[in-house]
């Protein structure tokens, strides 16, 4: 089946062709689907220098996601979810997004299909393979759909560049190196030590 027949039996990809949304649903499990513009974009799995980074950074963030007694809260943080962003839609796989709880509703977490609602913060973590993607369309779909900060986080160079959304475009408010110890937004009420992204 070709053309509008096929789009509108598939009401979750009202705007992509059979052929992007045939690719993205049949891509081989080593490899991360995306689809951007209405292209499919297909970049193999995070390495584990790459891995470690995300899964840390996430375990940093725990305060605000699953808070302690003196911990801020206020969050919900999930590991490469798959957002629908936009009609077509595009479909992106950030290493890790949050959504400030109080525009989340009941049942969120119980969906199956890719999340419609736009994150609040993103984060990349970022590889050879997937940095230009991750710098450029991503980056652009996160500012098309209100995203209000963006983290670019590289083990290579050891950097965390924090992004916050203007109506301009995407302010980087600053970057940080190496081993530095550092709050940022909009995770500022708790210190990050970036050696424990890098390190074994």
């Amino acid at each position: 089946m070709h053309g509008n027949a096929a789009r509108a039996l598939d009401p979750l990809f009202p705007g992509l062709r059979e052929e992007v949304v045939e690719g993205y649903r049949n891509a081989p499990p080593t490899m991360v689907a995306e689809v951007l513009g209405g292209e499919l974009v297909l970049h193999p799995r995070p390495r584990r220098r790459h891995g470690t980074a995300a899964s840390r950074l996430g375990g940093r963030l725990a305060p605000f996601d699953d808070p302690g007694a003196n911990d801020p809260g206020g969050w919900v943080i999930l590991d490469e979810p798959e957002l629908h962003l936009g009609a077509r839609p595009d479909i992106v796989v950030p290493d890790l997004a949050g959504w400030r709880r109080e525009r989340i509703t009941d049942g969120f977490l119980d969906e199956d299909d890719g999340l419609a609602l736009p994150p609040d913060w993103v984060c990349e973590v970022l590889s050879p393979s997937t940095e230009a993607t991750d710098r450029g369309r991503k980056m652009d779909v996160y500012l098309r759909e209100s995203v209000g900060h963006a983290w670019l986080v590289s083990p290579a160079a050891r950097t965390l560049e924090v992004f916050r959304s203007t109506g301009a475009g995407w302010l980087r408010v600053t970057a940080y190196e190496g081993d530095a110890k550092v709050r940022a937004e909009p995770f500022g009420a708790v210190e990050l030590d970036l050696a424990r992204l890098w390190s074994i």
